[in-house]
């Protein structure tokens, strides 16, 4: 190597010297002017200047008692939030069952610009307050502590913040002298320690860290005098980890042990862009279109919007100017609207705004005709469990979970809400193999459980949509004796049908092997609930013998303890929700598959006489065990009275009318379903329950723009929104003289792109700007599986609209469900038909 000369000398200490001057002084100088960042409490509690704002415990962990990334301290930075978990916590990289504190308290300094929030490990007997106080300098973290920490936490305990990978990918950051560029892809180092556990290390130390210092956007100064700050990176451990930045609590030291000082960059008079909201499908020429504009607090409405019909040749045409029509305020945000309806050619078209023009959408009269099509070709095949999916070159998944499945052990609280009361209810010993449920169901959604609750809402949703429109689309091979299907290959099969058989297989399965419904099948342990991958391996596939050692297999038992849990605990609810599946199911397959008919038929009815013939066994844990008895006695009785005609179930229908009644809004569909086979005065009671319904749509065009019931909890509502369109569509049908059918309609717009935040369609592959990063079993690699519905918009308390479009790993925002397809298939071809009143002549009456 060529020896240095002096000059070269020179720059290299020249080059020292600012990054050391930048290590100490980017922090106060370069970020912001002391003007710029002065953040106040405002009056929904957090601290907000032009561009930033900090949460600080608004969420507590998503309110679930897991880390779901939603909780402490949170930056939203330039409209993106990008920071979240701000707290003491007991792992470098936390994941999702890892050690919370508990909650205690808040206190709101508006005088002196503080926020203080008190928690608690009472395990450990380990209290400590958080505060944060806005200044000139900054956002002064502070970890308090009125007692020393408990010896058994020094070297656990630290004070995290977590920073969202893809929000800094492709950007450096600087650690003292030392600049780096954050990972696109985890790499850094691991260590396992002498107990075995394997550890994320820091991949940089110091006392000062900038995030982004090229990107005033993103940039974020960190600064702590007395404290070490580390840098993880949290996918080392897991693909849902963000960056952390960490300081561990000192050891004997109590009072304020932690402190940090934050700045965040800067853009001068920044203001958001406007979020044009309209359905990336397009309209119907006779529906109504109505485009909602979102602003910032800060953004000066324009007066106009054109709509602009592109022609042949890529030119456009300016078709309409219109005026933009403030709605009003909701969340952070101001909305606008304005509305194209009169506009009925066909066509394809954008929407220009203060100079900025949306993604292509067609006005024609077939824009629904086939926004179903993926959901049921490839949503649904993927989605199957206990077969071999396949399409064209690639193989989504073998046939997995043959060894089905273990009996899950008594008095156990397992994760993902399911659990095991005081017996097994079932003829088998807590850990002994339960033979015939390795067939038929669907994963639940992202992950790979089989939730009866959800497989009995998939078939009832699937057997409306087939009764109703009559589909007999086919598009899949699926030959359940070889556990085989093939996406995109034709079998002169219905696949609506073929999908209501598999999902019947399931249920059959557990009255077969079990003697009643099961709240479900799940991995035993947390490391096989997170596989991520081919679902053929999670497990080996071979019944485990607990004689074998877990190096032996004769080929079909094995001494390997990875066989998935069933939960057998009995509950009425459960069983009044599989016998409405099977009643349901009975006549969709009647024709197709005869002896199953018969069967389902003949298990519903069974199933019906046995829990009425004894005290319902209730036994409520979670979402797994059923819905509340009446509304399950209420859908189980309409099915077997549509199938049978039996007026013994007109009559318990009709004992029931009261707890109708008072729950209306959750039973609408099922009680006006029941209609054609039920008396005048009944007809009259429900006929006024409808009115009063409809009296109270009115009022949603007032709580929101986009005129749906939006929910504010742990899980956003994409569900909510297609149910309430669902139940217009069955009442409008009932009582079109009571029931608007825009109020289906706006569903449909909703879930296509016309809902808060962003404009993007939540069903992946449908509409011109789609879900293309999800949270289904490819996430990890950052894709999606056409024809899954997220979702959707989540409301971060108290007013930040979220769905993240670059990272998937947000189950409340991005977690397909598949319950969501089914009714989701029925949403699209209830617009079609009222739109173009497609029912062929032998579509059956609907019910």
């Amino acid at each position: 190597m060529k020896p240095l000369n002096s000059e070269c000398k020179g720059d290299i200490l020249l080059y020292v010297l600012l990054l050391m001057f930048s290590a100490g002084a980017l922090y106060s100088c370069h970020l912001t002017s002391r003007e710029e960042f002065s953040p106040k409490i405002n009056e929904l509690d957090y601290f907000e200047a032009r561009g930033f704002n900090m949460f600080v415990f608004s969420n507590w962990y998503d309110g679930n008692f897991s880390d779901s990334k939603i909780s402490g301290i949170e930056i939203i930075h330039h409209g993106i939030r990008t920071a979240t978990n701000g707290d003491v916590r007991l792992n470098a990289t936390p994941q999702q069952w890892d050690p919370i504190p508990t909650f205690v308290e808040r206190k709101i300094n508006h005088e002196t610009n503080t926020i203080e929030a008190y928690l608690k490990y009472p395990e450990y007997n380990f209290r400590y307050r958080i505060s944060v106080k806005a200044t000139n300098e900054g956002m002064i973290l502070s970890v308090i502590l009125d007692k020393k920490l408990p010896r058994e936490l020094t070297g656990i305990a630290g004070f995290n913040l977590e920073f969202l990978p893809s929000s800094y990918f492709k950007k450096t950051y600087q650690m003292d002298e030392k600049s780096g560029i954050l990972p696109l892809y985890p790499a850094g180092n691991m260590k396992t320690s002498v107990s075995g556990i394997n550890e994320t290390q820091p991949f940089a130390k110091g006392n000062t860290l900038i995030l982004a210092p090229e990107d005033p956007v993103r940039r974020i100064a960190i600064h702590s005098e007395k404290n070490e700050l580390m840098l993880f990176d949290g996918r080392s451990k897991a693909q849902n980890g963000w960056y952390v930045v960490r300081s561990l609590i000192p050891p004997d030291r109590s009072d304020t042990v932690i402190k940090w000082s934050l700045k965040a960059g800067m853009v001068r008079d920044w203001v958001r862009p406007p979020v044009i909201a309209y359905s990336q499908v397009g309209y119907h020429p006779d529906q109504l279109k109505r485009v909602v504009i979102e602003l910032d607090k800060n953004d000066k409405p324009q007066k106009k919007a054109h709509l602009l019909k592109i022609r042949s040749d890529g030119n456009v045409d300016k078709k309409h100017e219109y005026d933009v029509v403030r709605w009003g305020d909701y969340l952070r945000y101001q909305y606008y609207t304005f509305d194209f309806t009169p506009v009925k050619e066909d066509g394809i078209y954008v929407i220009e705004y203060n100079n900025k023009r949306t993604g292509p959408f067609r006005i024609a009269c077939n824009v629904y005709e086939d926004a179903w099509y993926p959901t049921l070709d490839v949503f649904f095949p993927v989605q199957m469990d206990h077969m071999l999916v396949n399409e064209a070159y690639r193989v989504w998944h073998g046939a997995a979970h043959l060894d089905d499945a273990l009996q899950a052990p008594v008095n156990h609280v397992h994760f993902d809400l399911y659990a095991q009361g005081p017996s097994t209810d079932s003829p088998y010993r807590p850990g002994e193999h339960i033979p015939g449920l390795n067939t038929g169901g669907w994963f639940d959604a992202g992950d790979y459980d089989i939730r009866t609750q959800t497989q009995y809402s998939v078939i009832i949703n699937l057997v409306m949509a087939y009764e109703h429109f009559g589909i007999q689309r086919d598009q899949t091979t699926i030959d359940q004796k070889k556990r085989y299907a093939d996406i995109h290959f034709p079998d002169g099969k219905p696949d609506i049908l073929q999908q209501i058989e598999h999902g019947v297989l399931a249920l059959m399965a557990q009255y077969k092997s079990v003697g009643h419904a099961i709240p479900g099948i799940i991995s035993s342990d947390l490391s096989q609930y997170t596989h991520l991958g081919d679902a053929l391996t999670m497990t080996d596939n071979l019944i485990y013998h607990p004689g074998l050692d877990s190096s032996e297999s004769d080929g079909y038992y094995s001494g390997i303890f990875d066989d998935r849990w069933a939960f057998t605990g009995k509950s009425t609810p459960l069983d009044y929700g599989s016998v409405s599946a099977l009643a349901a199911a009975s006549r969709a397959l009647r024709g197709y598959n005869d002896q199953l008919a018969d069967e389902c038929l003949k298990t519903s009815l069974k199933i019906w006489y046995d829990e009425h013939g004894h005290d319902p066994d209730i036994f409520y844990h979670g979402n797994t065990t059923g819905g509340r008895l009446e509304d399950e006695e209420l859908k189980a009785a309409v099915e077997l009275l549509i199938t049978t005609g039996d007026k013994r179930f007109a009559e318990k229908i009709n004992e029931l009318l009261p707890y109708i009644e008072k729950q209306f809004v959750f039973n609408a569909t099922t009680s006006v379903r029941a209609i054609p086979y039920m008396d005048t005065g009944y007809v009259a009671r429900i006929k006024n329950l409808v009115s009063i319904y409809s009296d109270s749509l009115t009022g949603f065009d007032n709580r929101n723009p986009f005129g749906v019931p939006i929910s504010t909890g742990g899980w956003a509502g994409s569900g909510r929104v297609i149910y309430f369109a669902i139940t217009n569509y069955i009442l409008h049908e009932a009582f079109p003289d009571l029931i608007d059918a825009e109020y289906v309609y706006r569903g449909l717009n909703y879930i296509f792109g016309c809902h808060p935040g962003s404009n993007i369609s939540f069903v992946s592959g449908i509409g011109t700007n789609s879900k293309m990063v999800a949270y289904g079993m490819n996430r990890a690699d950052f894709s999606f599986i056409a024809g899954g519905i997220v979702p959707g918009v989540l409301i971060i308390k108290p007013d930040y609209p979220e769905n993240k479009e670059d990272w998937p790993f947000l189950w409340g925002e991005n977690e397909y469900v598949v319950n969501l397809g089914a009714s989701y298939i029925y949403l699209v071809n209830a617009a079609d038909n009222l739109l173009n009143n497609n029912r062929n002549n032998e579509q059956q009456p609907m019910h």
